[in-house]
């Protein structure tokens, strides 16, 4: 391939990229056994060039899962010798400081030959909803939180290690489902192997180092020249999150830099790591940062290794942000999902425009059910909830939805098939957006019940939450009002959100997200506005 690829020929060789890595997509999406993956995408697939430089993600990927890729995976490849390599090899691995940041996180890799060579890797991360373990916020150490692989062979040369994979059902709660997952990814990264090579053939190209050299480069370009003109500075936030019951809450400070093309987000002076599972490890801050820098600066640019080169992260080990093994880190969404809200504060002064209020889906609400069916089979089963987004300086919030990560809300069928639950409302909060000349967008409650007529299941079903916004709202922006608050109740009184809760027949449980921010002077909002909002039942009339 020519060092320069003309323009038309690069856009019909990077269409052709996408919509291989949106195909290992939806390999997923048919052959998963979880529903938290075939329903709610939560899971990323990508592949790099031979170097391990990410090249291209699937559509749906998620933030947390990808940004962290694009660190993790170039340092696996790196680490494995290239003469060790055969072709029909696939590695394992959850370890949460090496990936995503927890153990449900599991990544296959695979290296892709071409003609005995070496041309590339393709990675599938699942959160899988059954890793073992105490599933719970309040563990304190890793060690408590399930099964914990090391880079290993799953397969060498296309032969399988049947020990990797009895050890890993041995260790879980619903291994059928555990191991339909994981021959899901594998058959991701088979998809995304076969259509590189057959794209190779056909354009007669020998590796993807060159095309990888020439997306790369437009793309840093690209990010590079929208954050020059940025006005220059240091922009400065702080942001406060609630900590269990009976602990200090956890302080996250932040420093952005704009100095030119280059920006450095300084995290000195945030929490020390805590001793419950919100703990987050660098390459999952990495995400968060990534995800903000980009919808800030150029949301539409495809994500590949360019995208990181302006970015330089200052995360202080041993701090809630860059935690030392072995800390607990099963709740990491709880810390990390502020990352990108506190950086949109910080930067609020000199991009007004380009930033949100707080969001009630930050962190997303997960809530795990597990117990036994009647008749005594297991289920495992894993909820994501949004809250109301916050409202920005064009709009409204726009809805319910997991911000910042990039989660589907479970459709209240799916959960119902999974589990012996039964959802009695799923509806709106009238009035817990927050106040604004634009409005954040509505908290939503949802109702479950665990029967007790003849569908009951043996008790007591295990419920684990991991979520926030019960103590501190989501914030509003340049006087904005606040969102409504988040609320557990079982029968009708506060639960703990942290520990595990013991449901029996007959239990009611009641999960209200909290409602977005607003933005602007609620003085200022027009007065079509305020009758909409009536109307709509946005509001109390």
């Amino acid at each position: 391939m020519p060092a320069k690829i003309d323009p038309i020929t690069l856009e019909i060789l990077w269409r052709r990229l996408i919509s291989i890595v949106d195909e290992s997509d939806a390999a997923v999406a048919r052959t998963a056994f979880s529903s938290l993956l075939r329903d709610a995408h939560d899971y990323t697939c990508m592949f790099t060039d031979s170097r391990g430089r990410e090249l291209a993600q699937g559509t749906l990927a998620t933030p947390g899962q990808s940004g962290a890729m694009a660190l993790g995976i170039r340092q696996l490849v790196q680490a494995l010798p290239p003469d060790s390599l055969h072709d029909g090899d696939v590695f394992i691995t959850n370890d949460p400081w090496a990936l995503a940041g927890h153990l449900n996180d599991v990544c296959v890799l695979s290296p892709i030959f071409h003609r005995g060579r070496t041309v590339a890797f393709t990675a599938c991360i699942l959160h899988h909803s059954d890793i073992g373990g105490r599933v719970a916020s309040d563990n304190r150490e890793v060690f408590e939180e399930g099964l914990f692989i090391p880079l290993v062979r799953l397969y060498e040369a296309g032969r399988l290690n049947e020990g990797v994979l009895a050890m890993i059902r041995a260790n879980v709660r619903t291994p059928d489902q555990v191991n339909g997952d994981i021959r899901s990814q594998i058959a991701a990264n088979h998809v995304c192997a076969r259509q590189i090579v057959r794209m190779l053939d056909e354009y007669g190209l020998s590796d993807l180092d060159a095309l990888a050299d020439e997306i790369i480069g437009r793309s840093e370009q690209s990010i590079r020249a929208a954050i020059a003109r940025a006005p220059a500075g240091v922009y400065r936030a702080d942001g406060v999150i609630e900590q269990v019951a009976g602990q200090p809450d956890v302080r996250i400070c932040c420093a952005v830099t704009i100095d030119g093309s280059d920006i450095t987000v300084d995290l000195s002076g945030s929490s020390p790591q805590v001793h419950w599972g919100g703990n987050v490890v660098y390459n999952f801050t990495y995400a968060y940062v990534h995800m903000a820098i980009k919808s800030i600066f150029d949301p539409e640019i495809p994500n590949n290794e360019g995208i990181a080169a302006p970015i330089r992260l200052i995360a202080p080990e041993g701090t809630v942000v860059n935690c030392r093994h072995p800390a607990a880190v099963a709740a990491r969404m709880q810390i990390g999902h502020f990352i990108t809200e506190v950086i949109y504060r910080a930067l609020a002064p000199a991009l007004p425009a380009r930033v949100l209020a707080g969001s009630g889906g930050t962190p997303a609400t997960m809530q795990m059910f597990y117990g036994r069916y009647r008749d005594g089979r297991p289920f495992h089963t894993v909820l994501i909830r949004g809250g109301g987004m916050g409202a920005g300086a064009a709009s409204d919030g726009a809805g319910s939805f997991i911000f910042p990560a990039n989660g589907a809300n479970t459709p209240v069928e799916i959960l119902e098939s999974d589990a012996p639950l039964l959802i009695e409302c799923r509806e709106l909060l009238t009035g817990s957006g927050g106040a604004g000349r634009h409005r954040g967008a509505l908290g939503r409650r949802e109702v479950f019940r665990v029967p007790d007529d003849e569908h009951a299941p043996q008790s007591p079903v295990s419920l684990a939450i991991q979520s926030g916004r019960f103590r501190l709202p989501a914030e509003g922006l340049f006087g904005g009002q606040p969102g409504a608050l988040a609320q557990f109740l079982v029968n009708g009184q506060p639960g703990n959100p942290y520990g595990i809760t013991r449901l029996e027949p007959g239990d009611v449980v009641t999960m209200d997200a909290a409602g977005g921010g607003g933005y602007g002077d609620p003085r200022e909002r027009d007065p079509e506005s305020i009758a909409r909002d009536r109307r709509e039942g946005k509001v109390k009339s």
